[in-house]
């Protein structure tokens, strides 16, 4: 999540096109409800550009698809940290930092562009007690993984892994939780375990559940990691590349792993960038690091990008979604958007770099 003081630097360098979406996000929050749970009605604006002003659409091995800004009348809607497609591509669930399961549908057009969200829910999640609780300090939940008939979700500020039934989710207590093999006092108070992800069966990691830190560091400054289950359960770091921080991630069919990271400082301002893991690299005590495969700026239709996914779309092409979190502020926007990524290409082309 970003900090207290970035969201108010946030803020105060708000752009234009950031402030014209936030008004618009204010006048329908007006009426809104906060009421725990129920349908959720999200007004959606189609995105026709990656980079604003430009029709480009190839980036290296990804290509830009589409993208959606949304809006909802509903108070809890935002804050999107984790979202996990089903297999069928089309049903999705989310978790929200401020402690809510986030439930729906993407819709498309005929063009088979992203147009819109359906049959949307919220409801609260539940800790091991059956508790809920409004606010982030018990449920301050960021990532988030699908694991056959379990859903796996990392919290940060009380920094855990917590598992819950599948199907089941929405209306259970966790039912575990699992050691995440990281000393706890290593992990800062609010830059916990941002990223949970399951390996492939067919990988070395065997299916293995995979952590990493957003801001977690070891002595050489690298961000801490964990293997939790499988034949290469243990510990390992990636290495930190300047002033970003990992804030969600996911396997490819392959088994490679990719890596969504966010920057927000005054000097360089608001970025976020896409990297490649090569699945292979991850066992206990390896250092790893991967290509970079897009990078975005104010130039770019981002804002506080939180959460990845990856799946395989019904024509064997290998779709990545990102989704914001926009912590409830009226200057930030909830946003999807929608990449396909070239197997041909994936580790060579015009805006990739082979980071060493």
């Amino acid at each position: 999540m970003m900090s207290s003081e970035n969201r108010f630097h946030f803020s105060a360098s708000c752009s234009k096109r950031l402030c014209r979406a936030a008004s618009i996000a204010l006048s329908i929050a007006a009426s809104a409800s906060s009421s725990w749970a129920g349908d959720v009605p999200v007004i959606s604006r189609q995105i026709s550009d990656f980079r604003i002003g430009s029709s480009e659409t190839k980036f290296g091995s990804l290509e830009f698809l589409g993208g959606l800004e949304m809006v909802s009348s509903r108070a809890l809607f935002g804050s999107l940290s984790s979202i996990r497609f089903r297999q069928d591509q089309k049903h999705f669930v989310v978790v929200l930092d401020t402690g809510q399961w986030l439930t729906g549908s993407i819709e498309r057009d005929v063009k088979g562009r992203l147009s819109g969200l359906s049959d949307v829910e919220i409801t609260p999640m539940k800790n091991g007690d059956g508790r809920s609780f409004e606010g982030k300090g018990h449920m301050d939940a960021e990532g988030l993984a699908l694991d056959g008939d379990r859903i796996l979700v990392s919290f940060e500020q009380d920094h855990r892994v917590d598992v819950y039934p599948d199907p089941g989710f929405a209306d259970s207590g966790a039912i575990a939780t699992l050691p995440i093999l990281i000393p706890r006092e290593m992990l800062s108070y609010n830059r916990g375990i941002e990223t949970i992800t399951v390996a492939p069966a067919s990988s070395p990691l065997r299916g293995g559940v995979v952590i990493v830190s957003e801001r977690g560091l070891d002595s050489d400054g690298n961000r801490l990691a964990a293997i939790l289950s499988g034949p290469l359960k243990g510990r390992f770091a990636v290495k930190r590349d300047g002033s970003f921080d990992i804030t969600d991630g996911a396997f490819l069919p392959n088994g490679d792993l990719l890596l969504l990271e966010r920057r927000f400082n005054m000097a360089e301002g608001i970025g976020m960038r896409l990297r490649r893991i090569n699945g292979g690299d991850i066992r206990p005590g390896a250092i790893v690091d991967g290509e970079l495969l897009l990078e975005g700026n104010f130039n770019s239709q981002i804002d506080n990008m939180e959460g990845l996914d990856a799946f395989q779309a019904a024509d064997g092409t290998t779709h990545i979604i990102l989704v914001s979190d926009d912590n409830h502020s009226i200057l930030q926007r909830n946003l999807m958007v929608e990449f396909r990524l070239s197997e041909e290409a994936a580790w060579a082309g015009p805006n990739s770099q082979k980071r060493n």
